[in-house]
């Protein structure tokens, strides 16, 4: 028997998140779509997977094994759609890319150069976003590969790959900020002044922040906002070094600066071509750069 992928993908998200809303959410689908498919592979399967009695679905012990089963098809066709790609001779004519502002470009300048020589035909275009934006430029399809800071979880429908580089985050403020005149700052310090946070154009809640807040979509605005005195921010190292005007200083505190990492993301449901392959393997192995 052959099971939709899209049934599947529905219980694993919703197995993942705990609940069928959830689950649609993460695949940016209507909650019906989702739950539809779940009974149609219980159906197929001849199979409760889910105890559905309570405010939220519970695995059942026959569930839980099936999941196991799930990821795995998954797992392998997610490996099989990959060596398709990489086997096909014929690349995409458009590779969109979303670049994260917490992504040093140390590479950057070389892998555009090497991309070019091996697709001049290709039409390019890169985006800037960051974190639940790049997942739904993904999931929109108006995006074919992106990178982001690591997130706890993702949707079940991206793939994604840990790059070898990582990013250090600070804390930043103007260098007249009364900030900057505490010799040994406290946690308490920064909550009793204005955080500038980031704050995604996908994201619904509030960011976390120690007190008062404003914010913006990207680490390239919250800079020029900072260095105009407007508050204190956590900022990617590189950015304000290669960006900054000398106008910010920054603070000291236990725990920072911190090391991020960093992952290629795609959508498996929108798999990218030859060509967005060739980018993705480039960024998991960038000396691969200097032998092509």
């Amino acid at each position: 028997m052959r099971y939709s992928p899209e049934a599947l993908l529905a219980f694993v998200a919703t197995a993942d998140s705990g609940s069928f809303s959830a689950a649609a959410r993460k695949l940016n689908k209507s909650q019906s779509t989702v739950s539809t498919a779940v009974a149609n592979l219980e159906i197929d399967l001849g199979i409760t997977l889910f105890n559905r009695e309570g405010r939220q679905p519970r695995l059942t012990p026959e569930g839980q094994r099936v999941l196991t089963h799930v990821q795995a098809i998954l797992s392998a066709s997610e490996q099989l759609d990959h060596l398709a790609v990489r086997l096909t001779k014929q690349a995409e004519p458009r590779l969109t890319f979303v670049l994260s502002d917490t992504y040093q470009p140390t590479h950057y300048e070389m892998l555009l150069g090497r991309f070019e020589q091996r697709y001049p035909d290709i039409e390019f275009e890169c985006l800037i976003a960051e974190d639940q934006d790049v997942i739904d430029l993904l999931h929109s399809g108006r995006a074919h590969v992106g990178m982001l800071e690591v997130q706890e979880n993702y949707p079940p429908d991206i793939g994604y790959s840990r790059l070898p580089d990582q990013t250090e985050m600070a804390l930043f403020v103007f260098k007249n900020h009364p900030l900057a005149a505490i010799k040994t700052l406290r946690r308490e310090d920064l909550s009793t002044y204005r955080q500038l946070c980031l704050q995604t154009y996908g994201r619904q809640e509030k960011p976390k922040a120690l007190g008062q807040t404003w914010s913006a979509p990207s680490y390239l605005m919250l800079l020029e906002m900072a260095e105009q005195g407007f508050g204190w921010s956590i900022l990617p190292r590189w950015l304000v070094a290669q960006f900054g005007h000398h106008k910010l200083i920054e603070l000291e505190l236990r725990g920072w600066p911190k090391l991020i990492s960093i992952d290629a993301v795609w959508c498996k449901t929108n798999q990218p071509g030859p060509a967005g392959r060739w980018f993705i393997d480039s960024l998991l192995d960038p000396l691969r750069l200097a032998g092509q």
